[in-house]
């Protein structure tokens, strides 16, 4: 069975959430939007939203940071009945024109993960740019690995069951360290992952919840924190690639 949704974590991005939400409708998929204890107006945009047909809310009472919002969207959209989550960011960054395209790689190879690897434009902050490439270099490190292509892009096409069984099982960073360690973690488990390039621009609405210092700072920490269970895991991790 295949069968798709949307989930969208959303901290304050009420400008820029209908347009991304319009387009999500417009390719015929279902939407979960989540509400990372945003502000009474963004709030308030989502409750108007959720009228739509198929299009349903999740409200968290306290904020829990984009990885946090993402792993409870996930698990809405396994209770709702889908298989598959296409997790996209709420400012427009990412280029919904192209999901026609991811769809059609995770309905053709259903237990793989289809990940983007990003295109940039000028928008994109050159300190971001350039701190993604140190990540990468970890990200490779951590899974024994060249084939994760890009660690922190986070328009993906998740298959919910392998996917939550990893999150249910393993203390997954919260913030935005959650977009590269989940990627590690299931390559550690010899997930299935697939590669599409993507569009990327920085944001619509000119709002971005990166936060330099502390969000570097948490990035490093958790890639230390997969070195050392990595050293632990090595042998099994080639077993498994050995295996497969």
């Amino acid at each position: 069975m295949f069968r798709p949704c949307a989930v969208i974590p959303v901290y304050n991005h009420e400008h820029a959430l209908p347009l991304v939400l319009q387009a999500l409708r417009e390719a015929g998929l279902a939407c979960v939007i989540v509400d990372d204890a945003s502000s009474a107006a963004c709030a308030a945009a989502m409750d108007r939203l959720a009228d739509a047909e198929q299009v349903h809310l999740v409200r968290l009472a306290t904020n829990q940071g984009k990885g946090g919002a993402v792993m409870a969207g996930l698990r809405e959209a396994r209770r709702l009945g889908f298989s598959h989550a296409l997790q996209v960011d709420a400012d427009g960054q990412h280029d919904l024109g192209d999901v026609a395209a991811f769809l059609a790689a995770a309905e053709q190879a259903p237990q793989a993960l289809i990940c983007g690897y990003p295109q940039y434009d000028a928008s994109v902050p050159k300190s971001r740019l350039y701190a993604r490439y140190l990540t990468h270099v970890w990200v490779w490190i951590n899974s024994l690995s060249l084939r994760i292509r890009d660690g922190m892009c986070g328009f993906r096409v998740y298959p919910l069951e392998p996917t939550l069984a990893l999150i249910d099982s393993a203390r997954l960073g919260r913030r935005m360290d959650f977009d590269p360690e989940i990627l590690v973690r299931l390559a550690w488990r010899n997930q299935p992952m697939r590669w599409l390039p993507t569009r990327v621009h920085y944001p619509l609405d000119g709002l971005s919840h990166f936060r330099l210092w502390q969000d570097n700072a948490l990035i490093s920490k958790m890639h230390a924190k997969l070195f050392f269970g990595m050293l632990g895991r090595a042998p099994l991790i080639l077993w498994r690639r050995w295996r497969a």
